[in-house]
Order: structure tokens, then C-alpha cells, then sequence
């Protein structure tokens, strides 16, 4: 599970915690930052003994981009200069808010916090808030603010609901939160799949976005290439792709590798982890953003590869699919991940507001594809309001695009690679690449070009 490496049970995306930052910067304590997310459900480093550190608690407020880089020696950006960098102020001022449509967010145990949570940040950023619904799928067992798994989870929640709210602040957010917490393998997985596909099935939802995964060679029968265990998972996407529904998946935070079934030691060679791999679902990898105090670029893009590095990959499963067809010089004959990027980088991550725990309540710094997928949740909000209609599985419209000028996909190419645990990676070229996808978004020109390119459903 990609929450934060952490034990397993949550983790990935919630946060390595600045105890990791510390250890890997040799710096002053990082007073709350949170490296979280990795992700598929966190995917952050191992951290099982950091959860509940005191480095762990929130600071007072956000700070500004220079006082970050002196006190902790990471950028960290708020979604005003997040909205910049994406162009997407041009688009807020058409109205186009991603008003009328609804972001469907999954995670195990959620966040009891979650609506004064987004309050609190909405209101710190000058953003309106919205109604958060909180649907419970199964007997959610009650939160405990001791138990790291539940907070770590509270943590991915936390992320998912700021960062799709950051760029959709229009559109309704539901949170499902299920009563078994995702890890490895299928542990987790059909609670989510079940409740995903009820919510589906009930027309409840536009695009559902997925910050958590597991290894593919951690599910029963792998080894012997018996993907079932996997397959027979895949109904609630089938049932999305009937219905026009959009399904996401952060790509992970394990570079070309990615964990064990122990959750704590990754495979010394290339993986790939599911959902992400799906080809069902449209892959969120991570990339670097470089921006000044007014969210301006001082510099393009680059490879997420910090505090972790953002999953791609051949997938072991899935052989390569149509849309993939242009790239297969890149993916062979198998499904290539991802597909497209978004900020994922701690240095460089999101201020987000949390008060689930109450040893910790503040504002922490996350990163991690855990934010990623989230916020292309908003990116595809914006663009079913934009169509009028649902714009569904955009895999084969987003290949297309990439090979156009003009449509608002900007190509990441810095040469850097995604080389994590020992691991090598995938470098960014130009083009088509396994570490970030066709590569980022300039959101005023992609999301019109978006709804064009998809069909009603």
C-alpha cells in the first residue's frame, strides 16, 4: 500500500514525517513536516517507528517558500501558487470551478477532522469550502488517535480532500472510508472495489481518485503467473468504463520498485504496483515543481526523486493497450506507467491543515503521488464541467493529445531519472517516458482540449 511507508497499514501516502527529512537532510528538526504520501496508499519510507514522533507536529501556519528553504532546506508551496503554476486562474475566472461535478476520494478509516479540516485550510488560502460527504463503507471501527495506522490513513485523507479541493473548489467531494486498511496484496482491496463500484452503480460520482496501490508480486498466485487475484478485482473499473466515470491512481512512490509483501524492504528490481497498472485507470506519476512566491516557474519541471521517486514502470500483468500504441518503443509490450504527472515532490510539497491528532494538529508539508492523483482529480472535474458531460476513461484522448501542439500537455525532459532503493530507474526525455508519463499539464489550454477530445457518455 503506497500510504506512507510506514507500517503498511497506512501509510504511504500520509507522510514520511520530518524525522525521514531530518535523516536524509542532516538538518534542524523539521518541525511538522510530513513527506507524505507516497503513493498508492502512502508510499513513503519506511517509518514505523516516526508516526507518532514530536517532529511530527504541525507548525503554527504556513510559511513562506524562503522561510521553508532556510529552516528546513525544502521549498513548500500553498495552492494559490499551486493555481499559478497550473494556469489555472484564467479558467476560475469563466467560472469554470468544476461546479456540478463530484470527485469520488477512497481511503481506509478516513479522518474524523476532515470537514473542519478543509474548512480551516479553505479559509487560511481565501478559498470558499465545501460540503464534505462521508460515506462509511462497512463497520469503520472507531478512530483512535493512538493508533498509527488509522492516523496514518487520517493523514491521506487529509491530502487527498485539500489537494483535489485546491483545484476544483467547485465540485463536491465524497470520502469513502472503509473498515479494513489496504496494505499489501489483496488485503483491503475488495472493501474498496465493492464500495467504489456501489457508488458507481448509484451514479454517485464523476472521477475517483485512488492514492493507494499494492506491489503486483505480492498478490496471491503472482509468482506462478497466475494474475487472478488481480483480475478479479478489476469489476469496479469495467463498471466505470460502462458508466463514463474517470478512475485515477497515484503511480507510486517506489521509483521502478516498490515494496515487499512485509511493507517495509522493496524488491531489488523493477516492479510495478496495481491500480496504477490498470489499464483501466489513467497512472499519476509525480514530478518537481520549481516556482517563486507567486507560484511563477524560476525553472521547468523535473523528475520527482526526493524523499522518494515517483513509481513507473512495465507492468507485469497487463500487456500494452491500445492508447499505448504510439509509445511501445518506450513500454514494449506491456502497460507502461504513468501516464501523466503532477507536483509530488516534498521538496516542493503541499501545505496541508490537519487536527485528527491532537498531539499534532497544524499545518505539515506532503508530497508524494499521493498528492498527485488528487489533484488531477480537480483536473478532470474542471473538464466535465467544461464538456457538460462525464469525460470517462481519458487513457486513448490523453495519448492523442500528447502527439498535438496546443492542447496544454507540456513535456517533461530535465534528463534526471526515477532510480530509487538501489534500484535504476526511468529517465525524462523528450517525449513519452516511464517517469513521468507524457508529462504535465497547463491546465487553461488542456482541460478545453480535454472536453473536446472525450465523448459523451
Amino acid at each position: 500500500m503506497h500510504i506512507a511507508r510506514s507500517a503498511r497499514g497506512v501509510a504511504a501516502s500520509t507522510a514520511v514525517t520530518a524525522a525521514l527529512a531530518v535523516a536524509a537532510l542532516g538538518s534542524a528538526p523539521l518541525a511538522g513536516v510530513t513527506t507524505a504520501a507516497p503513493a498508492a496508499v502512502p508510499h513513503t519510507k519506511a517509518v514505523p517507528a516516526i508516526a507518532g514522533h514530536t517532529l511530527v507536529h504541525g507548525v503554527a501556519s504556513p510559511l513562506p517558500i524562503e522561510q521553508c528553504q532556510a529552516k528546513w532546506h525544502i521549498a513548500c508551496y500553498n495552492p494559490l501558487q499551486y493555481r499559478t503554476a497550473y494556469n489555472l486562474n484564467p479558467l476560475y475566472r469563466k467560472g469554470i470551478t468544476g461546479k456540478g461535478r463530484t470527485i469520488v476520494i477512497v481511503d481506509s478509516f478516513g479522518s474524523p477532522t476532515i470537514q473542519h479540516d478543509l474548512d480551516v485550510y479553505s479559509k487560511q488560502f481565501g478559498l470558499p469550502s465545501t460540503k464534505v460527504k462521508v460515506v462509511k463503507w462497512g463497520h469503520v471501527p472507531a478512530f483512535d488517535p493512538k493508533n498509527r495506522d488509522m492516523t496514518g490513513w487520517a493523514g491521506e485523507s487529509t491530502l487527498d480532500v485539500e489537494m483535489a479541493h485546491a483545484v476544483a473548489p467547485g465540485a463536491k467531494i465524497v470520502l469513502v472510508e472503509t473498515a479494513v486498511s489496504e496494505t499489501e496484496g489483496t488485503t483491503g482491496l475488495p472493501e474498496m472495489m465493492s464500495a467504489e463500484k456501489y457508488l458507481i452503480d448509484h451514479g454517485v460520482g464523476d472521477v475517483i481518485t485512488q492514492s493507494f496501490g499494492a506491489t503486483e508480486n505480492t498478490f496471491p498466485g503472482f509468482d506462478k503467473g497466475d494474475f487472478s487475484s488481480i483480475k478479479k478485482l478489476r469489476y469496479a473499473f469495467e463498471d466505470a468504463k460502462r458508466k463514463h466515470v474517470t478512475v485515477l491512481a497515484s503511480s507510486g512512490d517506489g521509483g521502478a520498485t516498490d515494496l515487499k509483501a512485509d511493507g517495509k524492504t522493496y524488491y531489488k528490481k523493477r516492479v510495478n504496483s496495481w491500480p496504477s497498472s490498470d489499464p483501466l485507470v489513467t497512472s499519476i506519476g509525480g514530478t518537481q515543481l520549481h516556482l517563486n512566491d507567486k507560484g511563477g516557474r524560476v525553472k521547468p519541471d523535473s523528475v520527482y526523486n526526493d524523499y522518494g521517486a515517483g513509481g513507473g514502470g512495465q507492468s507485469h500483468v497487463f500487456t500494452r493497450p491500445a492508447f499505448q500504441k504510439g509509445v511501445k518503443s518506450v513500454v514494449g509490450t506491456r502497460r507502461g506507467t504513468p501516464d501523466v504527472s503532477m507536483a509530488a515532490a516534498v521538496n516542493g510539497g503541499a501545505w496541508i491543515y490537519s487536527s485528527f491528532d491532537p498531539t499534532a494538529t497544524g499545518w505539515d508539508v506532503t508530497g508524494g503521488t499521493s498528492e498527485a492523483s488528487p489533484l488531477f482529480s480537480g483536473i478532470i472535474a474542471l473538464a466535465d464541467q467544461v464538456a457538460g458531460h462525464r469525460v470517462g476513461n481519458i487513457n486513448a484522448a490523453l495519448y492523442a493529445l500528447s502527439k498535438r501542439k496546443g492542447t496544454g500537455i507540456v513535456d517533461v525532459k530535465d534528463g534526471t531519472d526515477n532510480s530509487y532503493e538501489g534500484v535504476t530507474g526511468y529517465k525524462a526525455v523528450r517525449g513519452y517516458d516511464m517517469a513521468t508519463g507524457v508529462g504535465t499539464v497547463d491546465a487553461l489550454r488542456f482541460v478545453p482540449a480535454l472536453a473536446r477530445a472525450s465523448h459523451r457518455g
